[in-house]
C-alpha cells in the first residue's frame, strides 16, 4: 500500500519513512505544501495521506481542501497543534484521525494500520505489497522478493484473505468459513493443513516470516517485528 508523508521537518519525514518502509509501505515523501499539491494534482494514487498542518507554501488544511475536492483517501493528521479547536477543524474538515506530537510510533502505526483497514472496506484494493511480499488480483501473481511463487487457487484465495486482514489474528473457524464456505467448527484441520502448505511456499528461505501461528486462535500476517 502507498502512503503519502506530507512533511516539512527532515528528520521526522525520514523517520516515518525509514518505519512505514519496514513495516511494507510504500512511501512517498513531500517536504511542503507545493510538493504534495502537485502529487496530489498529477493523479499520484496513496492509500492514506500523513499529515502535517504547519507547512510551508500551502498548510494542512489548505492541502485537505484539494485533496477532498478530488478523492476519499483517508488522513491522518501528525501535528504538534494540540488545542481541542485543531482536533475538531480537522476531523470536521474531512480528516479521519488526528494525532499529535510528540508520539508514539506504535500508536502512530496501529492507527495507520486502522484508517487502511477502513479505507479498503469502501473501495476494492488489487494489489497488496507486505515487506518484499507482492499479490496482483489482475493477473492473479505472487512474487517475495522479485521471486515469482505459484501458488494453487486455495492458496492464493488464502493468502488473498490473509493479506486483507494484515496484523489481524483471524480465527481458524472464520478462514474455514470464508475459503470453504462452509462451518469447521469441529474439525478445523483442514485450515492447518492449508496454511502449512502456503507458509512452506511463502517463508522458507526467506529471513523474515511473514505468516504467524497464534496458538489455540489461529494465524495472522504481518511483518516480524524481531527479525
Amino acid at each position: 500500500m502507498r502512503i503519502l508523508v506530507v512533511e516539512d521537518e527532515i528528520k521526522a519525514a525520514d523517520y516515518l519513512r525509514k518505519g512505514l518502509s519496514e513495516s511494507g509501505f510504500q512511501v512517498e515523501v513531500a517536504n511542503d505544501g507545493l510538493d504534495a499539491r502537485h502529487l496530489i494534482e498529477e493523479g499520484e494514487e496513496f492509500d492514506l495521506v500523513v499529515l502535517d498542518i504547519m507547512l510551508p507554501h500551502l498548510n494542512g488544511w489548505q492541502l485537505l481542501k484539494i485533496l477532498r475536492q478530488r478523492s476519499d483517501t483517508p488522513v491522518l493528521f501528525l501535528t504538534a497543534r494540540d488545542s481541542v479547536e485543531d482536533r475538531v477543524r480537522g476531523l470536521e474538515a474531512g480528516g479521519d484521525d488526528y494525532l499529535v506530537k510528540p508520539f508514539s510510533y506504535a500508536e502512530f502505526l496501529a492507527r495507520v494500520r486502522s484508517l487502511l483497514r477502513r479505507g479498503s472496506v469502501t473501495r476494492e484494493i488489487d494489489h497488496f505489497t507486505v515487506a518484499d511480499l507482492e499479490l496482483d488480483l489482475k493477473s492473479r501473481s505472487v512474487t517475495r522478493g522479485g521471486k515469482d511463487i505459484m501458488l494453487s487457487p486455495r492458496e492464493f484465495s488464502l493468502l488473498h484473505l490473509l493479506l486483507t486482514h494484515e496484523g489481524q489474528v483471524m480465527a481458524r473457524t472464520d478462514i474455514a468459513t470464508q475459503l470453504w464456505d462452509m462451518n469447521f467448527d469441529s474439525d478445523t484441520k483442514v485450515v492447518d493443513v492449508a496454511v502449512r502448505r502456503l507458509r512452506h511456499k511463502m517463508d522458507e528461505g526467506y529471513a523474515q516470516r511473514l505468516i504467524h501461528n497464534v496458538r489455540g486462535i489461529g494465524y495472522v500476517l504481518r511483518v516480524d517485528e524481531d527479525a
